[in-house]
């Protein structure tokens, strides 16, 4: 593993667990096994190695939902909680720590939502056979709240979600 990915593995663990602001360059050059220089050469500056992280999760993460149907989705979304763990949503939560006011984080967070909503709206067009946009709206709804949800309930947020997107998925075929 080169330097750069060690450091962006070392940095995801870190900013996922302790959040943006409370995890300082000290503790990500410990975390990585770097002096603060070569930190620094190969990240640039906090924000931006927060923007690295999220664009390294935000492929891990979409290739995960490269489903077909809305089912499929909250099974992805399952399994991610079991994995990589039920802490919320990174993107959302650098976006709020960070006030929205950090441009290099906010243009990976806002690219990740707009292309996750495209995502889920072909999701639910490749489901039922026809675009429904309202209803891609109240799925991703679901995905959302229930990432959050799963903070304290666990995977049965998740599971819970899955079978209201199965109700509102069948009603949208009559």
């Amino acid at each position: 593993m080169d330097l750069t990915s060690k450091l962006t593995a070392a940095a995801e663990q870190l900013f996922d667990r302790h959040g943006y602001t409370a995890t300082g360059m000290d503790r990500l050059t410990q975390a990585a096994g770097m002096s603060s220089r070569t930190l620094y050469k190969h990240a640039g500056s906090k924000a931006r190695l927060m923007a690295r992280v999220l664009t390294e999760r935000d492929a891990r993460f979409m290739a995960r939902l490269d489903v077909q149907s809305v089912d499929a989705l909250f099974a992805a979304l399952e399994d991610w909680v079991r994995i990589e763990g039920n802490r919320g949503c990174l993107f959302l939560r650098s976006l709020a720590e960070t006030g929205g006011v950090t441009p290099e984080i906010a243009e990976v967070v806002l690219a990740h939502k707009s292309m996750f909503q495209q995502r889920v709206s072909a999701v639910v067009a490749a489901d039922i056979g026809r675009e429904a946009p309202l209803l891609a709206e109240r799925v991703l709804v679901l995905f959302e709240g229930a990432t959050h949800a799963a903070v304290y309930r666990g995977v049965r947020a998740v599971s819970a979600a899955r079978t209201a997107a199965a109700v509102l998925v069948e009603g949208a075929r009559r």
